[in-house]
């Protein structure tokens, strides 16, 4: 029974929880980060792409439209 639960945790871990937390972080750094950093970014973007696939559909992280006056 721990066993599964372990699994479930982990599981969980990978595929929800790590993955939510990069995506906002990379919202929040995307044009100021540096070149180490992108790098290091795009290694866990790639290390965690199940996660960030399952995600995807859920979150929408596009500029919102503009208003203009005429």
């Amino acid at each position: 029974m721990i066993t599964a639960i372990l699994y479930l945790v982990l599981g969980g871990a990978y595929l929800v929880v790590i993955p939510g937390i990069l995506l906002f972080y990379l919202k929040a750094r995307w044009y100021t980060a540096g070149s180490i950093e992108r790098t290091l970014l795009y290694f866990l973007v790639f290390f965690f792409f199940p996660g960030m696939l399952l995600l995807s559909p859920f979150l929408n992280f596009r500029p919102r439209r503009r208003s203009l006056e005429s």
